[in-house]
């Protein structure tokens, strides 16, 4: 075979990988696959490829990412839980425009920083950081996101730092465009240990 017929063979072999794994690919799984860096690169430079994060490739022939802070800081921090206001925006139930992507790690974790997209990070212990997380798929990339419920009651114990008027806001959306449960709220308000605060909010709105 021809040296353009290898070339050729090569791309569409690494373009193959990358539909098998959805459109997007880490370089360090290409590599794992026996594609070498030079034949990864090329295919970047001849637009073929796009970076999405630091390590992280897609398609170009893909549609565009419709979250591109979420999908880069995801895919840099995949251990990590979108929590607080980040959470309300993604559930539809806070009028805020996250100005950073919020995420929450295990106590003994790294909090993660990042200068694109701008990250905050908390720590979270035992229950309160494993409870309530759910699997969603965004641009091809899996999201841990705490649910509603969970994030209400996070916010509430982070009311001093997001802001009251913020929590209640989120309290209200939630009961008008989600499925009102009480039980399940004080439940996750018990885990993170703002049961008394919270009580009184909810009461109110049943």
């Amino acid at each position: 075979m021809s040296e353009y017929g290898v070339a050729r063979s090569f791309r569409a072999q690494l373009q193959s990988l990358f539909r098998q794994h959805g459109g997007q690919l880490r370089l360090s799984e290409a590599l794992a696959q026996g594609i070498n860096r030079y034949q990864f690169y090329q295919l970047r430079d001849e637009g073929l490829i796009e970076p999405v994060s630091r390590g992280l490739y897609r398609l170009t022939d893909m549609p565009p990412i419709e979250n591109p802070d979420l999908v880069a800081a995801v895919t840099r921090f995949p251990h990590a839980v979108l929590c607080l206001v980040s959470a309300l925006d993604w559930h539809g139930i806070t009028t805020q425009i996250p100005h950073q992507v919020h995420l929450a790690v295990e106590r003994d974790a790294r909090l993660p920083v990042l200068d694109y997209p701008p990250v905050a990070g908390y720590r979270f212990s035992g229950r309160a950081f494993s409870e309530g997380i759910e699997q969603v798929t965004v641009d091809g990339v899996t999201l841990q996101v705490y649910c509603p419920e969970k994030t209400l009651a996070d916010c509430f114990k982070f009311r001093n730092r997001i802001g009251m008027d913020v929590v209640l806001e989120a309290l209200e959306l939630y009961r008008t465009r989600k499925t009102f449960r009480p039980g399940i709220l004080m439940e996750y308000a018990r885990i993170c240990r703002v049961a008394n605060v919270m009580a009184p909010y909810v009461e109110a709105k049943l």
